[in-house]
């Protein structure tokens, strides 16, 4: 298993809940959950990765489980990730899912290939 099937249910159902449409891309060895053809968040191994505002990175720091992503061996900006052990509750996975939603309008998105 590349990356938690029932985290990503769980994000499914919650977006879903929401009205929001999405799209899961297979990306990094895990899933990529689109949003406005934007990463919004996503699931490597079993941490949840979230993309949010980098003005926003003390305030996340600052809560148990999260850290920086750092998938290149150095920290990218505005990405984190969030250990399992900390999205138990729904309130949890809505807490962390809500700062990435609230990003995705301001976030740049990727180029497309030709």
């Amino acid at each position: 298993m590349a990356y938690d099937t029932y985290l990503a249910d769980r994000i499914s159902q919650h977006l879903n809940s929401k009205g929001i449409p999405f799209e899961e891309k297979k990306m990094f060895g895990g899933l990529a959950i689109m949003v406005n053809n934007k990463m919004c968040t996503g699931i490597i191994k079993d941490e949840l990765m979230i993309r949010i505002d980098p003005d926003r990175t003390d305030e996340v720091l600052s809560k148990d489980g999260c850290r920086p992503m750092d998938f290149a061996k150095r920290p990218m900006k505005g990405y984190f990730n969030v250990s399992p052990e900390y999205l138990d509750s729904e309130d949890s996975l809505e807490y962390w899912i809500g700062l990435c939603l609230e990003f995705n309008p301001k976030a740049r998105s990727s180029k497309k290939k030709q």
